[in-house]
């Protein structure tokens, strides 16, 4: 079984994002903090979980039992659904359908913003990183 908290954070809405994972397991505790293109805070909160998804099946971890976990109520209520009207989420929910085939016991469940700190923190030192390399172009 893994359990993965995740997270994104936005300066700007749209603006730089960045992304977090931590993924615990079995012999299992990783860390991860990116960087995102200009997206909304929702929009970074669907593309850090299509990045988890890619990254669990890239390991050959995708037929484990995943817990996910996110502070994002629109993400979680969105997956769960299996529907979503908002032309902002339809890229992205289109590719986490097509992910989600390759897993068979994989669910996501909103947890409080207070309960998801550790991704939080990534998804700020991501967002660093997005500012970084925005900076770095100019």
């Amino acid at each position: 079984m893994i359990k993965s908290y995740i997270d994104a954070s936005t300066k700007g809405n749209p603006g730089p994002s960045g992304g977090g994972i931590i993924l615990l397991g079995d012999d299992l505790y990783e860390q991860e903090s990116f960087a995102l293109d200009h997206l909304t805070n929702h929009q970074a909160e669907f593309a850090v979980f299509s990045y988890l998804l890619h990254d669990l099946y890239k390991r050959q971890l995708h037929t484990e039992t995943i817990f996910v976990y996110t502070d994002s109520k629109i993400l979680a209520q969105t997956i769960q659904k299996n529907h979503t009207k908002n032309p902002d989420f339809q890229k992205y929910f289109i590719e986490i359908q097509e992910k989600l085939t390759q897993f068979p016991l994989l669910f996501i469940e909103w947890l409080p913003e207070a309960k998801n700190k550790g991704a939080d923190h990534l998804a700020r030192q991501g967002l660093r990183k997005a500012l970084r390399l925005e900076n770095r172009r100019k």
